[in-house]
């Protein structure tokens, strides 16, 4: 331990004497550690925001649509419409068996939703409670999402995208306890949907829908068939089989061939996860290459430097050598130099790239680009690009200063 300290002692005192050289050597260091930090800092920001955005129609989620039959099958021709009841949500419950939460929807279209004088035309979803936490329609403060009371009992009440609460109320209003009126009924607002980030959509945003509970809406509207079904599985990866799984329960219940993929519609959100996650591992990997690419240039320039070094003391490596220094040591004093240089290069890039995150981050960029983010695996990356390259620029000329001839350094 002290023969290390002696030798990073020695290696501070050479620094201070070179300062226009270790400066000049360290700043191609700072810099490609700020620019492999930066980048994949941007590239785990951009996924993380993706991910958000995708998610603000629910987590994990899948709808499911009645289709068009394309196949003739047992005696039935093809091209029959099928149309869902409210009761086959509870046949998918029982015969599939894996879903953490699904749900029927009734979706009326554009239905007049007035205060006062003020109009909207929201679509008027019917759902029952399970439908909110899946779809992640969060109340805010002060309201509720709908309950299990209010189905068994058929209240009136109604919870409002943010936006249509603007619109009839005005923004930011406390709404919770007013009456509105959807056509002629008048409905409570027990809740506000909580502002989310909801780039896609199977119909209208959540902010300009208004929710019901679904025997409100049978009630009301006589409607028989729903507009289609949602469900979100228990184990993700396993949402093919329970599409295979839901695919023959249906044929059972309508009659189709199970091979018939157009008698029912699904989209199922996990596979556009898939899509973020390897378009982000691949989007990080293309600008981990780049930094590293701008480290490596820092880490040639050192390279030259420890060259330099190795040919300015020469008659140094050869008097240690004459009294006794093995090839080791020699070795092992300039990787020691070549890992300080890199070390505090890398400490300074470091704290500019922290200092340059904050900054960024106070932009009003997250929608579009999210902000950059310094997680754990970004750290590790950057650490293991630093070490190759570090270790790199000081073997190849600790190596040379090694194997240099005893009485060859004596004359030099």
């Amino acid at each position: 331990m002290r023969h290390l300290f002696d030798t990073m002692g020695q290696v501070l005192h050479y620094l201070r004497e070179n300062k226009s050289r270790t400066f000049m050597t360290m700043f191609g260091l700072i810099w490609g550690t700020m620019t492999v930090i930066l980048l994949l800092s941007f590239g785990s920001g951009v996924g993380t925001s993706m991910k958000k955005n995708m998610h603000g129609m629910g987590d994990g989620i899948a709808i499911l649509w009645p289709g068009t039959t394309t196949k003739a099958w047992q005696g039935y021709n093809r091209g029959r419409g099928l149309r869902f009841r409210p009761d086959d949500v509870e046949l998918l419950r029982r015969e599939v068996g894996e879903f953490s939460a699904i749900s029927g929807e009734f979706i009326y279209y554009e239905r007049p939703t007035r205060v006062g004088e003020k109009i909207a035309k929201p679509p008027v979803t019917g759902v029952i409670p399970e439908y909110g936490p899946m779809r992640n329609c969060i109340a805010q403060a002060g309201g509720r999402w709908l309950n299990d009371q209010d189905v068994a009992h058929k209240r009136r009440v109604v919870f409002l995208g943010y936006k249509i609460r603007d619109l009839l109320f005005g923004e930011g209003y406390d709404a919770i306890g007013e009456y509105i009126y959807i056509g002629e009924t008048p409905f409570r607002v027990i809740g506000i949907l909580k502002e989310k980030t909801q780039p896609s959509s199977y119909s209208y945003r959540d902010q300009d829908r208004v929710f019901i509970p679904m025997s409100t809406f049978q009630s009301l509207y006589g409607w028989r068939y729903l507009s289609n079904i949602v469900y979100q599985v228990e184990d993700p990866t396993r949402n093919e089989i329970v599409e295979d799984k839901i695919y023959n329960a249906f044929a059972k219940r309508f009659k189709f061939d199970p091979s018939d993929r157009n008698a029912l519609g699904i989209w199922d959100t996990t596979e556009s996860d898939k899509f973020i996650y390897y378009f982000s591992l691949g989007f990080q990997m293309f600008l981990g290459v780049i930094g590293a690419i701008t480290l490596v240039v820092g880490g040639i320039g050192l390279a030259n430097i420890m060259y330099v070094v190795v040919q300015e003391r020469t008659r140094e490596i050869g008097i240690k050598r004459s009294v006794g220094a093995k090839r080791r040591f020699i070795m092992f004093q300039f990787l020691i130099e070549a890992f300080m240089i890199i070390g505090i290069g890398a400490i300074i890039g470091f704290l500019f790239a922290l200092v340059l995150i904050r900054l960024i981050s106070m932009l009003p960029i997250e929608d579009y680009v999210g902000h950059p983010e310094l997680s754990w695996p970004v750290a590790i990356a950057s650490i293991a690009i630093l070490s190759i390259v570090g270790f790199l620029a000081g073997f190849f000329p600790a190596r040379r200063a090694s194997k240099l001839i005893v009485v060859e350094c004596l004359r030099y």
